[in-house]
């Protein structure tokens, strides 16, 4: 097994690694695509709170559960295309 072979087999047992940490701390990986309207969303919520991609994922589903609780969903989802986001 070559160097480079190593070093490849090295990195793919840490990201296991990190899974497994994630998964035992009750954390779970979510992949998506975005639309070009969430992008622009996503980078300016971003650049204005320096949170980085899991706490802001986070926070985004967590507020949008409180809108679902508060029944605001819909009002919300108005003021977006209204907006055009």
């Amino acid at each position: 097994m070559s160097e480079q072979d190593k070093q490849a087999l090295s990195n793919a047992e840490k990201q296991r690694r990190y899974r497994e940490r994630q998964k035992e701390a009750g954390r779970k990986e979510l992949r998506g695509y975005l639309s070009p309207e969430a992008l622009r969303c996503y980078e300016d919520i971003q650049q204005k709170t320096d949170w980085n991609d899991s706490t802001l994922v986070s926070n985004a589903l967590r507020l949008m559960y409180a809108a679902h609780k508060c029944g605001q969903v819909g009002l919300l989802y108005a003021w977006l295309k209204e907006h055009d986001r």
